[in-house]
């Protein structure tokens, strides 16, 4: 299939393209950039004027709930969501049932997800067996498995010295490990950030010190063994300040935030809303305000949906005992737009956050659209007003704390690998 992308606007922050150029895609492959290659004959053209031309979305953490949350969604529905939402590359973290501690079942998923031919998955191993904070996986044979990256998900660890042991593992290996920040004694039972509203809700808290302490354990850790640290979704302003220290001392770390948290604070939550129960918790206006800065200046790297579907029995219930987690997928790309309309940043600014930036830290070669890369292309409307209607979204997962959002900037159509795999049907 050969396409040709015409008259749209180009943005590849990674070659510092922002302009009027024509794409041109054969056999998968980005074969020319401006000018068509002799010869070229297109079998479909895409009439991109009005529209950005960008790479294809890189997103962090998506739960497909394939295996064993079948109820909740499936690798089908989440893919689908996942393209419909611009996004060509996702890491699926390891807390499925059961968790992608074995060699097996982890090409199992990659094989499913190939037959799909939607986007491409990268799985996050398990860094325990079963997630259980005790035993360390054969990591290695993970790796060659498929796994790009460890983690605990949300589980921790029995005690520090497995963390350590860990550590020391993965960096002999030159294996990364994600990891969540959070203290699981100081942040046991909680459910709402300590603060003014949880004190008015009554509602169980976490305190900031939660991630903080468990943070800078982190960070210890990591100086001692020279592993390679990703800190997944930190929340506070605090955790900004430690990780922008981390870096400008040297340790080899990344971080990401999840996008509901750019926008969400803990007033968000009003009268006990159970789609803003979600982990981390949402802070206060100044923990949101410091994430939007840590964004902006490069603390922190990437930007992630961090899709959680939750079926609607698991979310109305008391906000205590909902299940956290908030659909995601399909609205990263608007809501990294609202942030830099908001925030007043370039387009181009806002694009890197959730396509080069992710891609690297993969470790994958993606979000760019250099010339022979790979034909993973998002096609958006950035002047397109939506708004959020959950029942319209194609996850299974409906649990969103943006229903009724009016939102700007809209994908029309998504490329992977030079197929054209959605198409937005017009109104």
């Amino acid at each position: 299939m050969k396409i040709h992308i015409k008259s749209g606007r180009l943005i590849d922050p990674r070659h510092g393209v922002d302009a009027q150029r024509d794409v041109y895609i054969a056999a998968g492959k980005i074969v020319a950039i401006g000018e068509a290659p002799a010869g070229f004959s297109a079998n479909r053209v895409i009439d991109a004027a009005g529209r950005v031309v960008c790479p294809g979305l890189v997103d962090l953490a998506v739960r497909l709930r394939e295996p064993g949350y079948e109820y909740l969604a499936t690798l089908e529905t989440e893919m689908r969501a996942a393209i419909a939402g611009g996004v060509t590359s996702l890491a699926c973290p390891p807390d499925t049932d059961p968790p992608l501690d074995e060699p097996g079942l982890v090409e199992m998923l990659k094989f499913s997800a190939r037959n799909l031919n939607q986007a491409h998955l990268y799985p996050v191993g398990a860094l325990t067996a079963g997630l259980k904070g005790k035993n360390l996986t054969e990591m290695a044979e993970l790796r060659d498995a498929g796994c790009v990256a460890f983690s605990q998900a949300e589980a921790p660890f029995a005690d520090t010295q497995v963390l350590m042991n860990a550590l020391q593992y993965a960096a002999t290996f030159g294996i990364p490990v994600w990891l969540r920040a959070q203290d699981p004694a100081l942040a046991r039972h909680g459910v709402a950030h300590e603060g003014e509203v949880a004190t008015r809700l009554g509602l169980p808290a976490i305190p900031v010190m939660a991630e903080t302490v468990a943070l800078s354990t982190i960070l210890l850790i990591a100086r001692e063994t020279g592993a390679r640290i990703h800190i997944a979704r930190i929340s506070s302003a605090e955790a900004v300040a430690m990780v922008r220290d981390a870096k400008a001392r040297g340790l080899p770390v990344t971080c990401d935030i999840g996008v509901h948290h750019l926008h969400l604070s803990e007033m968000d939550i009003g009268y006990f809303d159970p789609n803003c129960n979600l982990t981390p918790p949402l802070r206060s206006q100044r923990d949101r305000d410091a994430l939007r800065g840590g964004l902006a200046d490069g603390s922190i790297d990437a930007l992630c949906s961090d899709h959680t579907p939750v079926d609607e029995d698991a979310k109305q219930l008391p906000f205590s005992e909902a299940e956290p987690g908030a659909t995601g997928v399909e609205l990263l790309l608007p809501l990294t737009l609202k942030w830099a309309a908001e925030e007043k940043r370039p387009l181009a600014a806002a694009i890197e956050r959730i396509t080069v930036k992710p891609a690297a830290i993969l470790g994958i070669d993606a979000g760019h659209l250099g010339v022979g890369a790979s034909a993973d292309v998002c096609i958006f409307d950035p002047g397109c007003d939506w708004r959020i209607e959950p029942s319209a979204l194609f996850s299974l997962g409906k649990n969103t704390p943006f229903s009724g959002y009016e939102m700007r900037g809209r994908v029309t159509h998504t490329l992977v690998s030079g197929n054209l795999v959605y198409e937005k049907k017009s109104n």
